[in-house]
């Protein structure tokens, strides 16, 4: 039989000649308190029911399931021998009738890597918490099924828990649970509208719920009522701020309704915050997961209020974009992530408080993707998708971020109304079924007039990203006398340019010394060269913003004289958005070598303490310090690290007390601190003997202290043993085990390696935790003798662990801190020697090797700058 990686081929003749009716799905998770199971796995029982009909009689085709043990299996009342018909991942279904029944009882194993039904016990208090996470792939870990997203049908769960939890499921109980024999409780689920095995759902577990509703009356008078709740561990109750949730869910919900036009219709509405969660936030109707990060524990910036909000409206959007509706395979995945991630930034601008949400779009969303779209790796948003393990990578900046991006491309280009109204006929046309991208366009010329399939082939399939630059002609009197947009790609192997519908600003310095627009025309880009006629006879500007208001999806270049002015005056611009594209911009020259990293931390150092943008802040606090750790000229690290410190601890002091910018920058020093004196004062703040005004030295902040003293080799494990008995909690065990893999000793990162790559013993999060600790960009000659290890390993550890780990060990400790020009060697001699290992596994190694690539010739320019010693080259 096929292995576990479904092919797409596989999936379309098993869909050719497959419908599903129903899923009957029972399972029993009292297993999962008690003592463990001597010298076993702990597992719990799962008995499916599926109903389907089959186009062909007497046709063969399979059944998905993963489990520790098949107790049984009976098609159409005929028993099979499991040993005979189940490989391990497929139950191979022999003879099928029009109508069939299928019948599988099995034990499943609870998963500690966010696959499957994921088993958590807290620390602080014993208890014991489970919740399912199945994308793209993983239900058949739990219930045996048909695991594909375009076999849809209504599932009935029925969960028998210890009494006292509370249980969840995508649909409402029907009626009250049940006493279930041997003790425990039954509860049975409502059958759900039909929807995919990949977003089922079930949440068990003794959790703190607080409850809502929302209502709303439509203007044929029908009135929907939706109840709503939030969840969270009962430890981390006391920091569960549920209240700002469920507003900015009734926004979100207020929002959709009146963009849509398509009732919320999956009835409940819940959301739980679970530990140990591998990504983000899950899209499961009527039982929405994310991860427990979501409740802080300490002061935050509202940039982290902000990026939840998103979050929030981001997986309801999925409600309409995925679940109503749900592509048919992965290659459609863009279909739902790129509009829940385009919406989520739209609804939050026009619902919520965080009106700054196209600022954090263009600041930090389009940072992944400009980064995914010039990797190796990259593929058109319409992906071309061959399997499972092509679809768990493909979960990146472009199918995210690049296709919400082209979205907003696109109603710049078709308008609002065309836009939604599109929407509007997608979801009526499509409900409850599955899509492609013609199905899209066709609403799209419908409502707009417009060659959608032309403007699909320039942006959704094909790869890469345009460069706009400015070219400006001036007369004797200073005034334009033309303005060109030269569009160019910058990529040899994706060679397309791109019709850009965009905005051109003029901006120039008033009295007073900002920097402000004063002429803007919005037009057409197309071909290499675009002439915006509109602008000749302006005043001569200093700056040019090709892309103004951010409009189209493209790498933003200046002509001499706007970059000689945002050197002098970034910090002037006034308006946000523009300040945070302008910053963007910089940084993309600096990653692809065009401005020398000294330069960009000059930047940073002049205009950051200037920027009200919280968010935005916080992505140049990021971005130094990968400047710092990958872009500076190795022999001028120390210096410019020093000169970085120095600069972060004088805006800490200047920042206004207790105000979130005084947070990241209290954050940021204690990242790049390195000076006995800077070590001293990240001490003193953690030990109560230093203060600054107004900053809060939380339980966070102090391992944020922690954590940059054990990597300097400034704190012992027996601080590290104290803080921990400070924090004996979930988080804190996460911290104790980063720090004390962050410890500068040999034999510290021997047995950090051991516990990764050796051992699969740890949980997802604590990989995570090690790994964040184990590569610290101060201690390169510690890490130095693991890159031959690293390579070694690959095939076996790709081959032994779940893609989820598995991916998270490949990238994480990929040796991107050694000397790019041997281990660019040593990567392509990998690379030639395994031209058969998997293709997710050579990407994701291709990925690292152009990251260090291009590492390498942003050191070669800072070199060059510092050579030359160019006047303007602030470190």
């Amino acid at each position: 039989m096929p292995g576990e990686n479904l092919s797409r081929e596989e999936a379309r003749e098993r869909a050719a000649i497959l419908s599903v009716e129903r899923y009957d799905v029972a399972l029993d998770v009292r297993s999962a308190v008690g003592a463990a199971p001597a010298g076993g796995e702990r597992t719990f029982r799962s008995t499916t029911v599926v109903d389907f009909r089959c186009a062909s009689p007497a046709a063969s085709s399979f059944a998905d399931l993963v489990a520790t043990e098949v107790v049984s299996v009976r098609l159409n009342g005929r028993e099979l021998d499991p040993a005979a018909v189940w490989d391990g991942t497929r139950i191979a279904l022999e003879d099928l009738a029009e109508r069939n029944t299928l019948v599988v009882d099995a034990r499943c194993a609870y998963s500690r890597t966010g696959e499957g039904l994921h088993r958590f016990e807290d620390p602080e208090d014993g208890e014991v918490y489970l919740y399912t996470q199945y994308e793209p792939a993983d239900a058949r870990r739990v219930f045996a099924n048909f695991e594909q997203p375009d076999l849809k049908a209504p599932f009935t769960f029925q969960v028998t828990a210890p009494e006292s939890w509370t249980v969840l499921s995508n649909a409402e109980p029907d009626g009250e649970p049940a006493a279930a024999e041997g003790g425990g409780t039954t509860t049975r689920f409502r059958p759900t509208l039909p929807i995919a095995t990949y977003i089922t759902a079930v949440v068990a577990g003794p959790y703190h719920v607080e409850r809502d509703h929302y209502s709303r009356t439509f203007d044929d008078k029908v009135t929907l009522d939706i109840p709503l709740s939030a969840l969270c561990r009962r430890s981390l109750a006391r920091h569960f701020d549920a209240d700002e949730i469920f507003t900015v869910t009734k926004q979100g919900l207020d929002f959709y309704h009146d963009a849509f036009d398509y009732p919320y219709p999956f009835g409940k509405y819940d959301q739980a915050f679970v530990p140990e969660y591998n990504i983000g936030a899950m899209e499961n109707p009527g039982c929405v997961t994310f991860r427990e990060e979501f409740v802080f524990r300490g002061k935050v910036t509202r940039a982290s209020y902000e990026h939840r909000a998103s979050v929030v409206l981001h997986e309801m959007a999925h409600m309409w974009f995925g679940d109503l509706v749900t592509m048919r395979w992965w290659d459609d995945l863009w279909l739902k992530e790129s509009f829940a991630d385009f919406m989520a930034a739209f609804s939050q601008v026009a619902a919520t408080q965080y009106t700054e949400g196209w600022i954090t779009f263009a600041n930090r969303r389009k940072s992944w993707a400009y980064r995914a779209d010039q990797l190796p790796s990259t593929h058109p948003v319409v992906a071309d998708i061959r399997d499972l393990e092509d679809a768990k990578l493909n979960f990146d900046g472009i199918t995210y971020s690049k296709g919400a991006s082209v979205l907003k491309q696109l109603v710049a280009y078709v308008g609002e109304d065309a836009f939604m109204e599109a929407a509007r006929r997608y979801f009526k046309r499509h409900a409850y079924g599955n899509t492609e991208l013609a199905d899209l366009l066709s609403v799209l010329t419908e409502t707009s007039g417009r060659d959608m399939p032309a403007w699909s082939r320039a942006w959704l399939e094909t790869a890469g990203v345009n460069s706009l630059t400015p070219q400006v002609v001036h007369d004797a009197e200073d005034r334009i006398t033309e303005l060109s947009v030269l569009q160019t790609a910058d990529d040899p192997a994706h060679p397309q340019l791109r019709p850009h519908r965009v905005a051109v600003g003029l901006y120039r310095r008033v009295p007073g010394g900002a920097l402000e627009r004063y002429a803007r025309a919005e037009t057409d880009v197309a071909g290499p060269v675009t002439v915006v006629a509109e602008l000749a006879g302006q005043p001569r500007p200093d700056l040019v913003l090709v892309n103004d208001d951010d409009l189209t999806y493209c790498k933003v270049r200046f002509d001499q004289d706007s970059l000689d002015t945002l050197r002098s005056h970034l910090g002037d611009l006034s308006d946000p958005l523009a300040r945070a594209l302008a910053w963007s911009a910089v940084w993309s020259m600096t990653r692809d070598a065009l401005m020398p990293a000294g330069d960009y931390l000059g930047l940073v150092l002049l205009f950051a303490g200037r920027e009200s943008d919280i968010g935005v802040l916080q992505s140049l606090h990021l971005q130094a310090r990968t400047a710092l750790t990958h872009y500076v000229a190795p022999d001028r690290r120390d210096l410019a690290a020093a000169e970085v410190a120095r600069g972060a601890l004088q805006e800490l002091r200047l920042a206004e007390p207790g105000s979130g910018h005084q947070l990241a920058w209290a954050r940021f020093f204690a990242s790049v601190a390195t000076s006995a004196a800077d070590l001293q004062l990240l001490r003193g703040l953690l030990d109560g003997t230093a203060k600054v005004d107004g900053l809060v030295v939380d339980q966070e902040l102090r391992w944020t202290l922690l954590g940059a003293l054990t990597a300097q080799g400034a704190a012992d494990t027996a601080a590290i043993a104290a803080e921990r008995a400070r924090d004996d909690t979930a988080s804190g065990h996460r911290h104790e085990v980063r720090c004390l893999a962050a410890r500068p000793s040999a034999e510290v990162k021997a047995a950090a390696w051991a516990d990764v790559v050796d051992s699969d013993a740890l949980s997802n999060a604590l990989v995570e935790a090690t790994i964040a600790g184990f590569a610290q960009a101060g201690q390169r000659e510690l890490l130095a003798p693991f890159t031959g290890r690293y390579f070694a390993a690959l095939e076996e550890l790709w081959a032994s662990r779940s893609i989820e780990t598995a991916m998270a060990v490949v990238t994480g400790l990929f040796p991107a801190l050694q000397d790019p020009q041997e281990t660019l060697a040593a990567t392509d001699g990998w690379l030639d020697g395994h031209p058969d290992a998997a293709p997710a596994l050579r990407r994701l190694v291709l990925e690292g090797r152009d990251d260090l690539a291009r590492a390498q010739r942003a050191q070669m320019c800072d070199t060059r700058a510092a050579d030359a010693a160019r006047p303007g080259a602030a470190i």
